[in-house]
């Protein structure tokens, strides 16, 4: 396995690392770019330099996504990326007991970070391996390589949202230094300063 900065002609691959890892799997959806355009798309487009992959024997296999710049990434997203997807996918595409709607109307009500999360950590990044992929390290490798290129990049300190349930998880992320800034009962958010270096990650 070998973790390498993303390039162009990687975008369908990573789409479909969202969608097999997304809530239910890839059965849930029956539309297999949805997922994708929310996740992936947008950091691809605007901030394919904070974007790093896993490659494999069998191609792509995970991703860590970043953006610098959490506030301006969610207005440059208003207005470049999220109109056309509204057009694609308007209010009512799908009926409501379908998983794709919870993520239309997510397109056309995104989350938004808030304002006491980016004041000290600015930045904000999304990972995700196949299970293939999982268990060899690889997420470690990942998330230095973002980490460093953040704090080259000036960002103090980035944050990111993960399941209540996803206990394995939460346990990574907190073994590589990040801390809980806000709970809820579903969601934890999470976040760690970037001026300590990756490398001093055990």
């Amino acid at each position: 396995m070998d973790v390498r900065p993303y390039r162009k002609g990687d975008d369908d691959a990573l789409y479909e690392v969202c969608l097999k890892t997304g809530p239910g799997g890839e059965d849930a959806f029956s539309d297999r770019r949805l997922l994708g355009e929310i996740y992936v798309g947008p950091y691809l487009a605007f901030e394919p330099d904070l974007a790093f992959v896993v490659e494999d024997d069998e191609g792509v296999s995970g991703y860590v996504l970043g953006a610098k710049e959490t506030r301006a990434f969610e207005q440059r997203c208003e207005a470049e990326w999220w109109p056309a997807l509204r057009r694609r996918y308007p209010l009512g595409t799908y009926p409501d007991d379908v998983t794709e709607a919870r993520f239309v109307r997510l397109i056309h009500n995104p989350w938004t970070a808030a304002e006491d999360i980016v004041a000290n950590y600015p930045s904000h990044l999304h990972i995700d391996l196949l299970p293939r992929t999982q268990g060899h390290g690889m997420g470690r490798v990942l998330m230095k390589r973002l980490l460093d290129a953040l704090r080259d990049a000036g960002s103090p300190g980035v944050h990111l949202g993960v399941g209540a349930s996803n206990t394995n998880a939460i346990g990574f992320y907190r073994h590589l230094g990040f801390t809980t800034l806000r709970e809820s009962s579903t969601a934890l958010v999470m976040g760690r300063s970037t001026s300590t270096s990756a490398d001093q990650i055990a």
